[in-house]
């Protein structure tokens, strides 16, 4: 497609996804390895209590839309696992993981850990979850894993090179308009009172069809161009989607904050969780214009 024919969210998505980082081949291909070396190492703690009576602990978080969130034995074994990996391989990197927080996250090198996104599926026999591990550098999400264990599905996204799924290259597809597209949210629950809530809805109501319950695996869904073409949520942790960053842009898609701000560790308290991944973009323009809409029509209330 001739520059000149893209729309400007096109633009920066072209940008975002041809820009390289500043590793080098061998650091990336290093890095691809290990990554796929902590998703064997997550899969080895769920899949034993998969489908199998187990525990469950409920965490309260007063301040999200959603307060209550569970927890499992297999949640923490599978970060337990991949912390001690990166604290023998790489001492000197960040982590930051949801159960056991952080260390040094403002290390050049950051491992972003969650070890089962989706747990409330997990914990139900849902195989829509996934384990999400990103690596940022200097911040910025360069390489993302979305893990799918049961399902034996892995997505492996290197900004600036391209995703994979299963060792086979992936892009997104994505129809032109939002009347034509499905949309996906992990729940409409997710959505705060207000603004939140008023922009969700501008958007669902203008697609064809709005789909829940698949937290990250969506994303893979229009990583892989299978048909979902767009994804949007909020309240999510930095855990939530920075390995979806590199997932999606690899494959040719648009991911951002609700004003279109990159997704960093240094942006997140400033895009307060909230995420808007598309297929193209074209949709994310269009989406984006409906966000901005609600905005302004909250303000002057």
């Amino acid at each position: 497609m001739p520059l000149f024919t893209l729309t400007l969210a096109e633009h920066a998505s072209r940008r975002a996804r041809l820009r390289m980082s500043s590793l080098s081949p061998e650091q990336v291909a290093a890095f691809k390895t290990f990554a796929n070396e902590l998703a064997e190492a997550a899969r080895a703690e769920i899949l034993p209590f998969w489908r199998k009576p187990i525990e469950v602990e409920s965490k309260i978080e007063d301040e999200r839309a959603v307060a209550e969130s569970p927890v499992t034995i297999a949640d923490r074994n599978a970060e337990k696992a991949m912390r001690a990996l990166i604290e023998a391989r790489f001492p000197e990197h960040g982590i930051y993981g949801e159960e056991f927080g952080s260390v040094r996250a403002d290390a050049e090198f950051c491992w972003v850990l969650d070890p089962i996104d989706g747990t409330k599926s997990f914990i139900t026999g849902k195989p829509l979850f996934g384990t999400l591990i990103g690596l940022c550098h200097r911040g910025r999400p360069v390489i993302g894993v979305i893990d799918q264990c049961v399902l034996k599905e892995r997505w492996i996204g290197v900004l600036g090179e391209g995703t994979m799924l299963n060792g086979e290259p992936v892009s997104t597809r994505g129809v032109g308009s939002l009347s034509e597209a499905m949309l996906y949210a992990t729940t409409p629950h997710m959505f705060h009172e207000g603004y939140e809530q008023i922009a969700f809805g501008a958007v669902r109501d203008a697609v064809k069809r709005p789909l829940y319950g698949c937290d990250c695996y969506a994303y893979g869904l229009v990583a892989a161009g299978f048909g979902a073409d767009l994804v949007i949520e909020a309240d999510l942790g930095l855990y939530d989607y920075s390995a979806l960053v590199p997932v999606v842009l690899g494959a040719g898609g648009c991911i951002t904050d609700w004003t279109g701000a990159d997704l960093t560790i240094q942006n997140h308290e400033a895009s307060k969780g909230r995420v808007l991944a598309t297929a193209n973009g074209k949709l994310h323009a269009e989406a984006l214009a409906l966000l901005k809409a609600a905005k302004e029509h909250v303000n002057l209330e």
